[in-house]
């Protein structure tokens, strides 16, 4: 057993802290590794704060001079107004109607270089950059641009860029504050405003990952054909670049003391965010544990997962065994770490019925001792997450799904939403409830109705909430064709008709679902009501006794040995039936 020092869990404790609100995972597919071509993205929004909710802004056009406010997506604080450009596009959560789709994790990284003076945090600029960009070398360009000119407000972020034909992971942190005076205006400004990046291509046929650490090592230099630099940012758009980064990334950090090797050895991550037990154990296990279901060999890497071997870097990107799909990629964000020594279900921590969950915190004391719990991919503060689905050879307004659900995914169901909608189903509205305000039709209400009473008894309830889960998700994938078809045939007529049967359908699937979720809670609580299982009668239902009067027998499912151990040696012969005494 390897002790963990008091220095590794301070470091742990300021990872925890800083992403308290951020823990996200994000999983990047290329077409060559999916099994139709599709390009893909998976993103959960991980946080104990947010609602999850299916976010909507109609393409709009603006008058000159129009100004945007901006305030912070965690917290809602207003931090400025920027010009607003001329011609929004559509958004439909994290996907516009061309196609692009942008996910992020929080990996924070150096504190002293968030800049408290910038206007731009890291939701405004991935939902800004949607509204501005029609592929995802654009959405990066929109990004760069604003910092700069702006200020980046929030810490260091790992953000997945994707589009119908390229996936992009784009890593980014703040250069921290250095006010000047302006000896002409007087007025105070920060000298360090703005980031520094690096994007990076994920090859055609590989898939890449990122969970909450910088995962940017060492990159090509510009050589002005597959690298550039911020100062050739225009250049973005030649099809063999494949690698950009702030034209000051590496000097910047020799100017802070960071970094004192050739340029050609300069590491991102390990000058911004330098790796520890924390960011291998809490955050690369999760990019580990989805490598590993597509890699054999990625089990080499175990150990550095695991926070032990940290020099045994995984790479940034990895080539699958087999080509993936969406309902794998629906299937990888429910991962709890099974099939590994560390799934939580395994351990007396489960308690007698197997929950793969630990609530907050995540590192605990005991007897003077820090322990800790491990953090999988799938988890109970979800607020939503999404399977963001490209698809190039089709037009845009059919072509983008975005795949979404709310709460905790892997009790939650992925319906399809597709990119060009023009409204989206009430029970996934903003606007219907918040974290303090309940409703009885919201779907984020609806699944933490199912989820946390599924949490008090999981081994028996997840296998009926999987199988309504499969139910569904099954019938939307296998209907995608149908309704791209019917889709099509409306486009060669009428874009207008298209787009309002795509709504429709959208609409109709998503509140269905919901509608779906709250007949499954209310079987749930009947059929184990007070700690008893009560029979099913086949037909979807629960069975009557042979005078359709109560319910059939009930079955009590014995608490397991080792559980049946542990209260004895803790209660001694206080719960022990005297020998030779009657009992029931």
């Amino acid at each position: 057993m390897r002790k963990l020092t008091i220095q590794i869990f301070a470091a742990i404790a300021l990872l925890i802290n800083a992403n308290t609100g951020n823990a996200c995972t994000n999983y990047l597919v290329t077409k060559g590794a999916s099994v139709d071509g599709s390009t893909m993205i998976t993103y959960a929004a991980d946080s104990h704060y947010l609602f999850g909710e299916l976010y909507f802004k109609p393409a709009a056009v603006y008058p000159a001079g129009t100004l945007m406010k901006i305030y912070e997506w965690d917290t809602g604080k207003f931090l400025g107004e920027i010009p607003q450009t001329l011609q929004t596009y559509s958004v439909v959560g994290n996907m516009n109607e061309y196609q692009v789709a942008i996910g992020e994790t929080t990996y924070g990284g150096r504190e002293e270089l968030q800049d408290s003076t910038g206007l731009i945090d890291y939701g405004s600029l991935m939902y800004i950059a949607l509204q501005r960009s029609k592929s995802a070398r654009e959405a990066i360009k929109v990004m760069a641009e604003l910092v700069e000119k702006y200020g980046y407000y929030s810490s260091g972020e790992s953000f997945s860029v994707a589009d119908k034909n390229e996936v992009w992971i784009f890593e980014m942190i703040g250069k921290g504050t250095d006010i000047k005076v302006d000896k002409k205006t007087k007025k105070a400004y920060n000298a360090n405003r703005g980031a520094v990046w690096v994007a990076i291509r994920i090859p055609d046929g590989y898939v890449s990952g990122h969970a909450n650490h910088a995962r940017i090592t060492t990159f090509p230099l510009e050589n002005m054909k597959t690298s550039i630099s911020s100062k050739n940012l225009d250049k973005i758009f030649e099809p063999d670049v494949e690698v950009v980064y702030a034209h000051d990334v590496i000097s910047f950090a020799r100017q802070k003391g960071y970094f004192t090797g050739k340029d050609e050895e300069f590491s991102f991550s390990d000058v911004y965010a330098p790796l520890d037990f924390g960011a291998a154990r809490f955050c690369e296990i999760r990019v580990w544990s989805f490598f590993k279901a597509v890699n054999k060999d990625m089990w080499n890497y175990f150990d550095y997962a695991k926070g032990h071997d940290l020099k045994n870097r995984m790479p940034l990107y990895i080539k699958p065994e087999r080509k993936l799909s969406v309902r794998d990629m629906m299937n990888f964000m429910r991962d709890h770490l099974e099939g590994t020594e560390l799934d939580m279900s395994k351990d007396p921590g489960a308690g007698p019925h197997g929950l793969p969950y630990r609530w907050r915190p995540l590192t605990w004391k005991y007897e003077g001792k820090s322990y800790f719990n491990e953090r999988a991919t799938a988890t109970q503060q979800t607020g939503f997450s999404f399977v963001a689905q490209m698809r190039s050879w089709l037009p845009d307004a059919v072509g983008g799904i975005f795949w979404f659900s709310v709460d905790d995914a892997a009790s939650t169901v992925y319906f399809p939403v597709y990119c060009s909608v023009t409204s989206v189903p009430e029970a996934y509205a903003e606007g219907k409830g918040d974290m303090l305000t309940y409703c009885d039709d919201c779907a984020f209400w609806v699944f933490n109705k199912v989820s946390n009473f599924a949490y008090l008894r999981y081994d028996l309830m997840i296998q009926d909430i999987k199988r309504v889960q499969d139910e569904l998700e099954n019938r939307f994938i296998s209907q995608t064709a149908v309704v791209d078809q019917t889709a099509l045939k409306l486009l060669e007529t009428n874009k207008e008709d298209a787009v309002r049967f795509l709504t429709d359908y959208t609409v109709n699937t998503g509140n269905y679902v919901v509608a779906r979720w709250e007949k499954l809670f209310q079987f749930l609580l009947m059929k184990f009501m007070d700690g008893n299982v009560k029979q099913e009668d086949g037909k979807g239902g629960l069975k009557y006794n042979q005078y359709d009067y109560c319910p059939a027998p009930v079955k009590n499912p014995q608490y397991p040995d080792w559980w049946k151990k542990n209260v004895i040696d803790a209660t001694g012969d206080k719960l022990a039936v005297p020998e030779g005494a009657a009992s029931h």
